[in-house]
């Protein structure tokens, strides 16, 4: 591993904030596309199965690895987030993108799955699927989306197209959220904190696994974190009896939340562009998607592809944050959704690639049970 920290960390920010200061953009020099085209060709000859491949199998010179490097050490500074623009997307199939895609996660860190079919790549695009009803996901959808965090330590989507209208991309402060909740309501401070927030895995969960799971909506510790889906949140509640109902000061919280997370003085929204990489830290970021109408063309239809990672210099996260990450150790392995169709091809390359990063990687165990779910929920 030689992604290195930057020497200070996430800060709160506002929109204005984020137009008036473009550090977190960065641009590939033609040296830089050169090393991806050369590493794609190289990868294309080896013809791996993607859970198969190592860096050798996609090669990328220095100046290539270091971009990516640059990238990832942006999510942990002073915005949260990174946008990389020049990717020769244009060049690539789909499936060629899909290979180099995979390649470039390598060198980023160790890839995480993503829904009940245990997939490491997912592709967003309208595949005509509903956001809010049991087991919705947005990926899948032409929808706008609800704010959220994705359950990784930085969710990365490649851009291949964009969509004929609409589609754009809306990114706030999980920092400033909270400091404007301290200045409106501090008393919803301690309930944000509360151990007592129960969210739906939609489904996604592995099958030794309770089909929800308890996370605070802000961390207590330093370095700050936040984890908020309302969407999440509702579907635990319509979808389960037994979770216990939200109390009316957590109904305010989420309500507080609505009122100050769509303004223009915190949602920054920019639009991504053919060959564009955004990158965002999912503990100091929050995102959200405004609804998008598509092109008639099928290959003209607006489609990204989303690699969830666990990172090298990723922070440490509370003990009780571990229910659902699985490990709060900085820099591990952890996050994601397991869901049902974990194969042996992946557990291998987690192992594989977990070490290839200086990584620590625990065997997979429950944190919390089923068993253990039901003792919770009794004492409720």
């Amino acid at each position: 591993m030689t992604i290195q920290p930057p020497p200070a960390g996430p800060q709160a920010w506002k929109s204005e904030d984020v137009s008036n200061d473009d550090s977190w953009v960065l641009r590939l020099t033609p040296e830089e596309v050169e090393g991806f085209r050369v590493a794609l060709q190289h990868a294309l000859k080896v013809d791996k199965p993607l859970l198969d491949m190592e860096q050798a199998d996609y090669p990328l010179p220095e100046e290539s690895r270091l971009a990516l490097e640059r990238a990832i050490a942006t999510t942990q500074g002073r915005w949260g987030m990174c946008l990389v623009k020049g990717f020769p997307t244009d060049e690539w199939t789909e499936a060629e993108m899909r290979l180099s895609y995979w390649g470039m996660g390598l060198y980023m860190g160790v890839g995480r799955t993503q829904n009940r079919a245990s997939e490491v790549i997912n592709d967003v695009r309208d595949a005509g699927g509903s956001y809010k009803v049991k087991g919705g996901r947005g990926y899948n959808t032409n929808a706008g989306l609800d704010f959220h965090q994705d359950s990784c330590d930085v969710v990365a989507l490649l851009c291949r197209r964009t969509a004929k209208t609409g589609g754009s991309s809306k990114v706030m402060s999980s920092i400033a959220l909270r400091d404007r909740v301290k200045e409106l309501r501090p008393d919803l401070i301690p309930v944000l904190e509360a151990n007592n927030w129960f969210h739906s895995f939609q489904g996604a969960q592995d099958p030794t696994q309770p089909p929800f799971y308890r996370c605070p909506i802000f961390g207590d510790v330093t370095p700050f974190c936040a984890r908020t889906n309302r969407k999440n949140m509702v579907a635990a509640q319509r979808d389960f009896d037994e979770v216990p109902r939200l109390s009316p000061k957590q109904t305010e919280a989420l309500d507080v939340f609505d009122e100050i997370m769509p303004t223009d003085e915190y949602c920054y929204s920019m639009e991504l562009e053919r060959g564009d990489m955004q990158l965002l830290n999912s503990f100091v970021t929050l995102h959200s998607r405004t609804p998008f109408e598509d092109f008639e063309d099928p290959d003209q239809k607006r489609h990204l592809m989303r690699l969830w990672m666990s990172i090298p210099i990723s922070q440490p996260l509370p003990a009780t944050w571990e229910e659902y990450w699985g490990d709060s150790r900085a820099g591990s392995v952890r996050g994601g959704v397991r869901g049902s169709a974990i194969t042996p091809e992946f557990s291998a390359y987690e192992r594989r690639q977990a070490k290839a990063m200086g990584m620590p990687l625990k065997p997979f165990k429950p944190v919390v049970s089923q068993e253990d779910m039901a003792s919770i929920i009794a004492a409720q």
